[in-house]
């Protein structure tokens, strides 16, 4: 250690001073008891969230987040203020979502638009498109009448995605990847499957077609079959399908079990309870237990180390899928209400950074990590208003006061080898895509899968 020279004390010694004379800054009060009390810290998490986005600036692109943030997360975060629109009432950020969500559709209007499309994932794809197939759930104001509407949207990328379904390996499944030339092609993985099972199981629910409840059957059965369901409803990341999915990456992520979750609320809700989904249902909810510590939401693979830009966001999906699943299947409620109750108060000590700002892991109570940013904001958002799910009107359906317009055709004018057509431009390090693991990262985590501690 180099000695300090005599000169140098005072500056230290003033800083020290200066620091500890300035004021701690409070967590967010919460009082889960009291609806006002979880509308004001939703409140505060979503301003502080919203402080990242420009795209509503002039001159900016609506619906782009700045770097370091990916396209997908843009897509998922006005999930979010949809979401937060529903448990609130609060309209401040209506027409900012609806600008940007309209704006992203591309020219089928199924989410690839042309500065996106030569990088896209089928999860980046579809976390844009669940976003939509909230709005239409909860009733999220319909876009203007000559505009793509919510349930449209949806349908748009569900047509898309169906077509992509690959059974030249693996006997089925979707690739994480859309076009060959992107490093993850060949990577079967959980979350691009389970956003497809996912939208597919709400939009059987919203329409009532058959069809969508049949192609979430065979998702399901795809997934369990390829092993990327493990015995104690566990859900993988996924399998490289050079090898024919015979080797599975082991790593678990909170999002890979709430799509699986809230997709299964959505089949026993639309079988009309069937013994089958309801014993799948209280699996994944058993299956839950290894992100919590003491009901405390965590993302045990990265949160003892370092969570990417991508991944410290996932918890924001669990909750809010928690939370959605207590609507579909209401004898899910006494099972997951305690871990979102257990969350959001560790999350409210959490939001103890300057404005507020939210950290990443609650499981440290007010010992705020320093940790910041959409991903923070969004998770303490999601689970701030989940604990309103028993004070808002349930969810609809088109059958029970649903408005958004259909079109079970959508999506289906252009092959994805058409909108490799559109001109070559460069894309900026902002607009690339990477929801789920990156690629460093799947490299990585392939190796040390194994060491990944599996219930």
């Amino acid at each position: 250690m180099r000695l300090i020279r005599s000169s140098s004390w005072h500056a230290v010694t003033t800083f020290i001073l200066l620091v500890g004379m300035q004021p701690v800054q409070a967590s967010i009060d919460l009082n889960l008891s009291n609806k006002d009390s979880i509308k004001k810290a939703a409140k505060v998490a979503a301003a502080g969230m919203v402080r990242y986005y420009t795209g509503y600036r002039p001159g900016d692109v609506p619906g782009n987040l700045p770097d370091p943030y990916y396209w997908w997360e843009a897509g998922a975060m006005f999930g979010s203020l949809i979401e937060y629109y529903y448990y609130t009432r609060d309209t401040q950020y209506v027409d900012m979502t609806t600008q940007a969500m309209l704006w992203q559709v591309g020219r089928d209007k199924n989410y690839m638009p042309d500065n996106q499309t030569r990088t896209l994932g089928n999860d980046d794809q579809a976390f844009w498109a669940l976003s939509a197939m909230s709005a239409a759930e909860v009733k999220f104001p319909d876009p203007p009448p000559d505009q793509p509407q919510w349930l449209e949207l949806a349908q748009a990328v569900f047509n898309t995605q169906a077509h992509r379904w690959d059974t030249s390996t693996c006997g089925g499944g979707l690739k994480w990847q859309i076009f060959a030339f992107n490093a993850g092609y060949n990577y079967k993985n959980t979350v691009s499957n389970g956003c497809f099972f996912n939208l597919a199981s709400r939009l059987a629910v919203y329409t009532n077609n058959e069809t969508y409840a049949q192609w979430a059957e065979r998702t399901w059965d795809w997934v369990n079959a390829t092993g990327l369901i493990g015995p104690s409803y566990q859900f993988f990341d996924g399998s490289d399908d050079r090898k024919n999915c015979t080797e599975i990456n082991h790593i678990q992520w909170t999002y890979n079990a709430g799509l699986f979750l809230l997709g299964a609320a959505n089949m026993y809700n639309h079988t009309n309870g069937a013994e089958i989904w309801k014993t799948r249902l209280e699996n994944i909810i058993a299956g839950l237990d290894i992100f919590f510590k003491d009901n405390v939401m965590t993302e045990v693979f990265c949160e003892n180390t370092h969570c990417d830009v991508d991944q410290r966001s996932f918890k924001a999906y669990l909750s809010r899928w928690m939370a959605a699943t207590t609507s579909k299947a209401p004898f899910t409620y006494d099972l997951l209400m305690p871990r979102l109750r257990a969350s959001a108060a560790a999350a409210a000590l959490q939001c103890n950074g300057p404005d507020n700002a939210c950290g990443l892991r609650w499981t440290r109570g007010a010992d705020y990590d320093g940790s910041t940013g959409v991903g923070e904001q969004m998770s303490a958002l999601d689970v701030f208003q989940a604990n309103l799910a028993d004070r808002v009107p349930p969810r609809v359906t088109n059958s029970t006061g649903g408005t958004s317009k259909g079109d079970p055709n959508a999506g289906t004018r252009n092959s994805d080898e058409k909108f490799l057509g559109i001109s070559e431009m460069k894309i900026a390090v902002g607009d690339q895509v990477g929801a789920g693991v990156l690629t460093s990262i799947f490299v990585v985590a392939t190796i040390c899968g194994v060491l990944f501690m599996v219930k």
